[in-house]
């Protein structure tokens, strides 16, 4: 089980095949995403790596934060997130993850916060069709009519879809095809709609219900630090 890793949303375009058929894609950044710790089975009581990404000013990091980034020597990052992963997969603290840890054809799993959209209706929030636009309906055409039965059951049951607010949260879409990978720009395209707003952050996986490429890199394909050598290119462990 390799490591995700965390892209930002950039938005959407489209790409044309040789055949002339256009692909609706999302483009996803990948930078600055580091290796920050490992969590591990002896300390932790599971296997998994830490990573960060963006950049944070150092006088906005509490002094606990700012150690921790200290010891894996890396800057301060604005988003963090954990990925569980096998032994075996581990990458070095320190070490950045590059755009070709995925391979063209695969699938993955993304996540992200949706567009919150405040307060909305029944018919916004749940589709539902509303009353008639005539016959005696006055002033209340998107109301959703009746919540509850008469006397028997005598109540509102719960999860009842009534109007609330909407959006503002966190969506997993599975089986995202990724279409292009721009290693030197770090952008990755996939697919389809992610969810979340242009500059949002989002978890990218390898996804649980298709089977991983004998071509994509194990652990990963990153880069060392500066001091640690030139860039680093994980082999291929199933193919060895």
């Amino acid at each position: 089980m390799r490591s995700g890793v965390i892209a930002q949303k950039v938005g959407m375009t489209r790409i044309f095949t040789d055949a002339g058929e256009h692909v609706p894609v999302t483009v996803l950044k990948v930078e600055s995403c580091q290796v920050v710790a490992h969590r591990t089975l002896e300390k932790n009581g599971y296997v998994a790596l830490q990573l960060g990404a963006g950049r944070r000013k150092p006088k906005n990091v509490t002094r606990a934060e700012r150690g921790n980034f200290a010891r894996a020597e890396v800057e301060p990052k604005r988003k963090m997130a954990e990925f569980r992963v096998a032994e075996a997969d581990l990458i070095p603290v320190g070490a950045e993850i590059t755009a070709d840890h995925f391979v063209v054809g695969q699938f993955v799993d993304v996540t992200g916060t949706t567009i919150g959209k405040g307060f909305a209706g029944g018919m916004k929030r749940h589709n539902f069709g509303g009353l008639r636009a005539s016959h005696g309906v006055s002033i209340s055409h998107r109301s959703i009519g009746s919540t509850g039965g008469r006397q028997d059951p005598g109540k509102t049951f719960k999860n009842k879809k009534m109007p609330g607010h909407m959006g503002d949260v966190t969506v997993t879409t599975q089986n995202l095809k990724v279409v292009m990978t721009d290693v030197e720009r770090g952008l990755i395209a996939v697919e389809g709609a992610v969810p979340g707003h242009a500059g949002g952050w989002i978890m990218v996986r390898d996804a649980v219900k298709k089977a991983l490429p004998t071509e994509a890199p194990k652990p990963g394909a990153f880069k060392l630090r500066e001091g640690n050598g030139a860039a680093v290119e994980a082999t291929n462990e199933e193919g060895a």
